[in-house]
């Protein structure tokens, strides 16, 4: 049950961002931009450290409909869980590695990031618009993390796979229009 009384039991982002659209309809098009923009990262990738960083964060709202989205683009599951667990023994290539350590402890120790950690990315193989980007991704995702645990925002996740679908097939720009059209309640 979420924490404010005009939002329905079985509220989701999307109803937060219809109540404050003139904040979340401008900040879609970041998120679009961050999560489908032009990138080193694939989409999926993208989606892989987003429910990361969501994981990190215990925000299982995010990080399930995200690793659903991986998921979707062909990252799956268990990837998501193994990486949660030990990023050195996950099933992921040795180039992701570093970056996922970078946004490891971007996400939980930020003020002891060094030179060393960035140049761990760069030496796997990475420029710096891809750490630049999963920078962008983690910073978004920490932002979301509290707007949906601070809402009290309940994880289904039966809608997992659904709201993974939906981020690979209509993004985030259109996920919003679509729902919501023209700031329009939800049912």
């Amino acid at each position: 049950m979420p924490f404010f009384p005009s939002l329905p039991a079985d509220a989701s982002v999307p109803h937060i961002f219809n109540a404050h659209a003139d904040i979340y309809r401008p900040f879609s098009l970041v998120n679009e931009a961050i999560m489908r923009g032009p990138s080193p990262l694939t989409p999926g990738e993208r989606e892989l450290i987003g429910a990361y960083v969501s994981g990190l964060n215990a925000c299982a709202y995010c990080a399930g409909g995200h690793a659903a989205a991986a998921d979707a683009f062909g990252i799956a599951l268990p990837v998501y869980e193994a990486i949660l667990a030990d990023i050195e023994t996950a099933p992921i290539t040795a180039k992701l590695k570093p970056l996922l350590a970078y946004v490891k402890k971007l996400t939980e120790t930020p003020a002891r990031l060094t030179q060393a950690d960035a140049d761990a990315v760069f030496a796997a193989g990475w420029n710096e618009k891809a750490l630049h980007d999963a920078i962008a991704v983690a910073c978004m995702f920490a932002f979301m993390n509290r707007l949906v645990n601070g809402h009290g925002i309940v994880a289904y996740p039966e809608k997992f796979a659904e709201r993974g679908r939906r981020h690979k097939e209509l993004g985030y720009i259109k996920q919003f229009t679509q729902l919501f059209p023209a700031g329009k309640a939800a049912e």
